[in-house]
C-alpha cells in the first residue's frame, strides 16, 4: 500500500482548498483598493465576452482609486458599460483615456457584513477540506482492505489524514482572522 502517495495526494487537495480559499479572500473588499476586485468583471467587446484583464491594464493609483487603461481606445466605452453593470458599488468614470473608479469609505455595517461573507467562505473551504478528507479516508481504507494491509498501518494512514486536515484548517482559521481584522481596520 502505498502511504505516502495516498497523503500526498490528500495535501495537495488540502492545498488547493486553501488556494481557492485566498483567491476567493482576494475578491472581497476591504478599505483598500485592489486590483482582484474588478478582475473578474467581464467585458464585451469584439463580438465576446472576455475578463477585463484580457482588454485593459488595471492598475491602484492610490489607496481608494482602481485605474482601468484599455489596450484598444475602442474598448473604453465597453468597458465603462461592463463595469457599471457588474453592480460593485463604485461609478466607472471615464476622461477618454482611461477609467477611475473611487471606492467609497465602507460603514460599519458594510464591514460587518463583509466580514460575515468572508467567514462564510472560510466555512466552505473548511467543508470541501473535510470532504477531501472523508473521500481519501475511503480510498485508504478500500485499498488497504484489498491489499489485506494491516489494521493498524491503516488507521495510522487515516491519523495522518486528520492531522493534515487540522493543520489545513488551523490555516484556514488564520487566513479567516487576518482577513477579518484587514476588513475591520479603519
Amino acid at each position: 500500500m502505498s502511504i505516502e502517495a495516498d497523503l500526498a495526494d490528500a495535501k495537495t487537495k488540502f492545498d488547493k482548498c486553501l488556494a481557492q480559499l485566498q483567491h476567493e479572500f482576494k475578491g472581497i473588499r476591504t478599505g483598500r483598493a485592489s486590483t482582484s476586485m474588478i478582475e473578474h468583471v467581464q467585458v464585451e467587446v469584439y463580438g465576446q465576452r472576455m475578463p477585463l484583464t484580457q482588454v485593459a491594464g488595471i492598475s491602484v493609483p492610490d489607496s481608494t482609486q482602481l485605474m482601468v487603461k484599455p489596450w484598444d481606445a475602442d474598448a473604453l466605452k465597453h468597458i465603462v458599460r461592463a463595469l457599471s453593470e457588474a453592480d460593485l458599488g463604485m461609478t466607472p468614470m471615464s476622461d477618454g483615456k482611461v477609467v477611475r473608479l473611487n471606492l467609497p469609505p465602507l460603514s460599519g455595517d458594510r464591514r460587518k457584513q463583509l466580514a460575515g461573507q468572508a467567514k462564510e467562505v472560510c466555512e466552505k473551504a473548511k467543508v470541501a477540506m473535510r470532504n477531501v478528507r472523508r473521500d481519501a479516508i475511503k480510498h485508504i481504507e478500500t485499498k488497504g482492505k484489498a491489499e489485506k494491509a494491516p489494521e493498524d498501518l491503516i488507521k495510522k494512514t487515516v491519523a495522518k489524514v486528520d492531522e493534515q486536515l487540522k493543520a489545513h484548517e488551523a490555516k484556514a482559521e488564520a487566513e479567516l482572522k487576518a482577513k477579518t481584522e484587514d476588513i475591520l481596520r479603519v
